[in-house]
């Protein structure tokens, strides 16, 4: 699923819970410093929603330069990505077993 400014990834996994990976290149943030806040914004979303999300194993790519923007637009981009997740994996589950 892609975002504004983040690509997320998923697979089903046999745990309890979801696990995540994080990617910035420095082709996209130069800094470390700025690809560091990007992924600490992106695992803050997560841990806040991880309650809430199918067990899956995800990663979250940042897809396009973030220059000048605010931490709220990534926040949202991010949740947004979650939130998304949460109503496809559930659908998906509902439509495989009306169909079982």
């Amino acid at each position: 699923m892609r975002g504004r400014f983040y690509t997320l990834y998923y697979r089903p996994n046999e745990l309890a819970t979801a696990r995540l990976g994080v990617t910035v290149a420095k082709k996209l943030v130069k800094r470390a410093n700025g690809r560091n806040l990007v992924k600490r914004i992106a695992r803050e979303v997560f841990r806040r929603q991880r309650e809430n999300l199918p067990s899956c194993d995800l990663v979250i790519r940042l897809h396009a330069p973030v220059g000048t923007t605010r931490r709220t637009e990534l926040n949202t981009d991010v949740r947004q990505l979650l939130g998304r997740l949460s109503g496809h994996r559930e659908r998906a589950t509902t439509n495989s077993l009306t169909e079982a």
